[in-house]
């Protein structure tokens, strides 16, 4: 056993012979990489390398023998590169059976609207230029028509997001004053989005009506006085209150509107403008409360429309013009990338092309369907599989919608379940998210059983999904 001054003599020589980066960049393949990526990034991959090696060699030399071979001191600096350069943002396999997940960028965008995006996204377009006229144009006139004709609304404008609409909504219409809000709507949605901290931010008084679970249109009517500015309605977007309950009627808030001379906003958050009662979801309509005579309905465009990140705003002309002169509706406006995926999203609801659009396809994905779909690629996946690896089947299970729509509301489906004699289902769960290959993959755990739902799986990933199962269910993989 060598003694702790001949260990420090053995580090003291691999230390030395650790190259400098000036030598290592004069390697071959690095003069590759950096005639590609650019010197600089490959001389900060050299100096982490070489950093590395640094501590491997100090605190096991024994190892600096192979860890200081020239050709694996390159492999290292390329491998860093490698990291230093691959994207963050990736795409991954939703497998949860979650819809619009949060997490994991809600609503899919649809191929219709990433071809129009690409083909206005690399040109000029007329975003802010009126083509009949020569002159400078609106930028959210490309959506206001198709908004306006879709919801049967006076007028439209679209901002970043929902929460953002609910706020400009009231800054421009109710600072300084009151605004009427029954007690079981004050909501406190993601990221810690609270709509009397919305009202405290804008500038108006919040003026709540009513109990948790009980308000009547009395409530509201003995709210009014001199500083109110209008009565809002939140729809309850991911909780529910049952039970004992009374709320009034949209046609009773409405009316009371009318008679005081009050504007009815109402914030639907979700956005739905396809009647989704045949496939058991109850979720309110934005053309519904605007046909009741809402005022103005915000609602958020990634949700259950299926289009990008936005927040959109419809309603009467007059209300909305107020909305687009505020000095803040500029700051909020969306940019050219949303406009594009949002006009071609509208249009695809315009021309009952309602198939093209992800969201919507896989909420009308019959039990049936699901059925065959899993039994398929269960045969499939099985093939590949030797029977002491794993016990595989399908089983009954539930969808859900997800990123704050339809709370408590499931669809019936079918699910793969998956348990390996090697792993645990969260150790499985786990490698699946860092595959050697394919895609992340995001699955669900229920009884120490990984289970995946293909509701949420786009059949042409079907593929990477089984090889990234058969790869972490194999126990020589890393």
């Amino acid at each position: 056993m060598a003694s702790p001054s001949d260990q420090m003599t053995s580090r003291t020589e691999w230390l030395r012979q650790i190259p400098s980066v000036d030598e290592l960049l004069r390697r071959e393949r690095l003069v590759q990489l950096a005639a590609i990526n650019g010197r600089a990034l490959v001389v900060e991959a050299a100096r982490t390398v070489l950093e590395q090696l640094r501590r491997q060699v100090t605190t096991s030399p024994e190892a600096a023998r192979s860890l200081l071979d020239p050709s694996r001191l390159e492999a290292a600096v390329a491998a860093e590169l490698e990291r230093i350069c691959a994207p963050s943002l990736r795409p991954v396999i939703n497998a949860t059976g979650v819809i619009l997940h949060t997490n994991l960028g809600r609503a899919p965008l649809s191929t219709e609207a990433i071809e129009h995006l690409r083909h206005t996204a690399t040109q000029y377009s007329n975003l802010e230029y009126n083509l009949a006229e020569g002159t400078r144009g609106k930028r959210d006139a490309h959506t206001a028509q198709l908004l306006a004709r879709l919801l049967g609304a006076e007028a439209a404008i679209v901002v970043n997001n929902n929460a953002a609409a609910v706020f400009l909504l009231l800054l421009a219409l109710a600072k300084g004053g009151e605004v009427i809000v029954s007690r079981g709507e004050l909501i406190e949605i993601g990221e810690g989005f609270r709509i009397p901290d919305i009202l405290a931010e804008s500038g108006a008084v919040l003026r709540e009506v009513g109990t948790t679970n009980r308000t009547r249109i009395q409530d509201y009517e003995q709210a009014i006085n001199e500083r109110t500015r209008l009565l809002l309605r939140v729809h309850p977007s991911n909780f529910r209150v049952v039970g004992f309950t009374e709320r009034p009627s949209l046609e009773e808030l409405v009316e009371l509107g009318r008679r005081a001379n009050l504007p009815v906003c109402e914030d639907l958050g979700s956005g739905c403008l396809v009647d989704l009662h045949p496939y058991g979801v109850d979720e309110p309509l934005a053309t519904a409360s605007l046909r009741a005579g809402v005022s103005l309905v915000t609602f958020s465009g990634d949700k259950l429309l299926g289009g990008p990140q936005a927040g959109i705003i419809a309603g009467r002309e007059e209300l909305v013009g107020r909305l687009r002169r505020h000095p803040l509706f500029r700051a909020l406006r969306v940019d050219k990338l949303t406009i594009s995926v949002l006009e071609a999203t509208l249009r695809s609801y315009l021309q009952g092309r309602l198939e093209e659009i992800p969201v919507v396809r896989m909420l009308q994905i019959s039990l049936g369907e699901m059925e065959l779909r899993a039994q398929a690629f269960l045969e499939r996946l099985r093939t590949r599989l030797r029977d002491t690896e794993c016990e595989t089947e399908v089983r009954s299970g539930h969808s859900v919608i997800g990123g704050g729509s339809t709370p408590g509301e499931q669809l019936p489906t079918r699910l793969i379940a998956v348990r390996s004699r090697r792993f645990s289902a969260a150790e499985l769960e786990s490698r699946l998210r860092a595959p050697e290959q394919s895609s992340p993959v995001i699955a669900r755990i229920e009884d120490d059983w990984l289970v995946l739902d293909l509701r949420t799986v786009f059949p042409e990933q079907e593929p990477a999904l089984a090889e990234a199962l058969v790869s972490a269910l194999n126990p020589h993989r890393p």
